[in-house]
């Protein structure tokens, strides 16, 4: 079985591929950040943090943001 790295700096750039993926997928839609924040019920900040892949973000939360997006999960995480 691979080893991961010692660091986590593999991470950040996954986490931005995710963040752009929304980012995309909701500015296809016309839609604001307002709106998608709104129906998932999260914070302005916690959305915004997520979209902009500064943080690490729960299964639960990626699936509310696909459901208000109308995409699958894995489409937010597949590149």
């Amino acid at each position: 079985m691979p080893t991961l790295p010692d660091d986590d700096e593999w991470l950040f750039p996954e986490r931005r591929a995710i963040g752009d993926r929304i980012r995309i997928t909701r500015l296809r839609q016309d839609r604001t950040q307002e709106s998608v924040f709104l129906a998932a019920r999260l914070s302005r900040s916690s959305y915004q943090a997520i979209e902009a892949g500064s943080v690490d973000v729960r299964v639960g939360t990626l699936m509310k943001i696909a459901r208000v997006l109308g995409v699958h999960v894995t489409d937010l995480l597949r590149g």
